[in-house]
């Protein structure tokens, strides 16, 4: 009984795994697009010079 249970819980730690490792891709290429539009789009200032979209 105690293998069966080692077994499944195994299971249940890959499958959250996993699950978490492809939610953290998404995350990250949904933040890739948001940089890459915010370097591309980012607005001019009054000396014609393209200025930091970010604040650091």
């Amino acid at each position: 009984m105690v293998p069966l249970l080692l077994v499944l819980l195994l299971a249940l730690v890959l499958f959250g795994a996993g699950f978490a490792l492809k939610a953290l891709w998404w995350i990250a290429v949904i933040v890739l697009v948001l940089w890459l539009l915010g370097f591309v789009l980012r607005t001019a200032d009054s000396g014609g010079r393209k200025g930091r979209w970010y604040r650091w």
